[in-house]
């Protein structure tokens, strides 16, 4: 199939493969989990992680024969440049609250061709929720389009932050705090993503994965929000960035403070 010709048609097909990991996960969700340490204590992998990204990697290479696959578990390619199919994959952003709350948790699938953002899907696994689409369909949760969100100032809004970050006062976070509304932290890249493309929150800033922003960097284009590294130069795709997803106003704000 014509990935660019049958879009809608495409479109469907992911938002199956992740009703079917919902079913997936919901199934292990009060079951003994098999957890592990990656870089730390609160950099954790479990059993469900990586049979969620198996399960997506097989639907993908079914799906499309020019496929290449970065995942977070490290069970797609070796990806070395954005040029021809690269689906971007995250089988559970937000582990450690996966694990110790049960809640707060997604996963994201994203689809680049020679570097253009197609499609980004971000399912709010416990509350039941995909967004997803991309620059030709517009973004829709279930089958309600959203709107762009209003083009606030850091003042007028809630900000999402890396609780990190925010501790060792990077980019002056601190003062970008005091600016705002007030800061929350979710720990989930992903559930951070959905807050602001519903227009709750003013934007957020992490460091990430290209796993944990690909998704929503194309649904938050999409709607006119910005993506960028904090100091407002491009992110690279294939690397950790300092991420700022915002309205454009908040993006200003923000640039003016760390300047």
């Amino acid at each position: 199939m014509n990935i660019i010709e049958n879009l809608w048609q495409t479109d469907h097909i992911i938002r199956d493969w992740l009703k079917e990991v919902r079913e997936d996960i919901l199934s292990e969700l009060h079951d003994p989990l098999a957890v592990a340490e990656k870089t730390s204590r609160k950099d954790l992998v479990t059993n469900v992680d990586k049979a969620n990204e198996k399960k997506i990697i097989k639907a993908i290479r079914s799906f499309d024969s020019q496929a290449k696959i970065l995942g977070e578990e490290g069970q797609g390619d070796q990806v070395t440049s954005m040029q021809g199919h690269v689906w971007i994959i995250d089988p559970l952003d937000g582990t450690l609250n996966f694990v110790k709350q049960r809640d707060n948790f997604a996963v994201m699938i994203a689809l680049y061709i020679d570097g253009k953002g197609i499609l980004g899907y971000i399912m709010d696994v416990m509350r039941n929720r995909i967004y997803g689409g991309g620059p030709s369909l517009g973004v829709f949760t279930q089958d309600n389009e959203l709107t762009k969100p209003t083009n606030l100032h850091l003042r007028d809004g809630l900000l999402g932050v890396s609780g990190p970050m925010l501790i060792h006062d990077k980019y002056h976070l601190q003062a970008i705090d005091e600016a705002s509304s007030g800061v929350r932290i979710i720990g989930s890249a992903g559930i951070e993503f959905i807050q602001v493309l519903t227009g709750k929150q003013n934007g957020y800033i992490s460091h990430l994965m290209p796993w944990d922003f690909a998704a929503g960097k194309i649904l938050a284009e999409t709607l006119d929000l910005s993506v960028t590294k904090v100091d407002g130069t491009p992110v690279d795709m294939l690397s950790s960035n300092d991420v700022l997803v915002s309205t454009k106003d908040t993006q200003k704000d923000i640039l003016n403070m760390i300047r």
